[in-house]
C-alpha cells in the first residue's frame, strides 16, 4: 500500500486555503481606496447649507423677475457670455463652473464686459461635460444657476 502524502502536497487544503485569504486580500484593497479617495461633497455643518439654499433661491426668483438672460457660447478655448434679457446690466459678474462629483475642478472668475457687453473668460484647460453654471450679479442681489452639458463649439441659453 502506498502511504498519503503529507497535507501541504495536496490540493485540497491549499484551494480552501486560497478562497479565504482572496477575499481578506480584496477587502484590504477595497479599505485602501475608501480611504485613499474619500468623499469630498460631505459637509461638516449641513444645517446652515439647508439655510443657504433659501437664500439662493430668493436670488434666483429676483433674476426671473427682472427678466435676466444669458447667452453662454463655449469653445475650447474660451467661454462667451452675453445677456439677452431684462434690465441692461454693466458691472462685473460673478461666473462660477462646479463640475458635480470633482470638487477640484470647480472654477470661478470675476468678469467684466467688454465695449461690445460680452463677458469673456480664457479657460486654461479644455473642460467638458456635464457643469453647473452659476452667474451672479456683482452686488449679488441675484443669480441664474443651470446645469449644462457643454460641447465645443455650442450655445446654451441659462435663465
Amino acid at each position: 500500500m502506498s502511504t498519503p502524502q503529507p497535507w501541504y502536497k495536496q490540493f485540497w487544503p491549499w484551494f480552501l486555503i486560497i478562497l479565504p485569504l482572496c477575499a481578506v486580500v480584496a477587502s484590504i484593497n477595497l479599505l485602501m481606496v475608501a480611504i485613499d479617495n474619500q468623499d469630498p461633497l460631505v459637509t461638516e455643518d449641513y444645517y446652515k447649507e439647508g439655510k443657504g439654499i433659501n437664500i439662493d433661491l430668493r436670488k434666483i426668483k429676483q433674476a426671473k423677475q427682472l427678466g435676466m438672460n444669458y447667452l453662454l457660447e463655449f469653445d475650447d478655448k474660451y467661454v462667451e457670455i452675453s445677456q439677452h434679457g431684462g434690465d441692461t446690466y454693466l458691472a462685473a459678474l460673478s461666473i462660477s463652473f462646479f463640475h458635480p462629483t470633482l470638487a477640484e475642478r470647480d472654477f470661478s472668475q470675476i468678469v467684466t464686459a467688454d465695449a461690445n457687453g460680452i463677458y469673456r473668460i480664457d479657460l486654461e484647460q479644455p473642460i467638458s461635460g456635464p457643469w453647473e453654471v452659476r452667474i451672479e450679479g456683482y452686488d449679488q442681489t441675484w443669480r441664474i444657476q443651470q446645469r449644462v452639458t457643454l460641447k465645443d463649439d455650442q450655445e446654451y441659453w441659462l435663465n
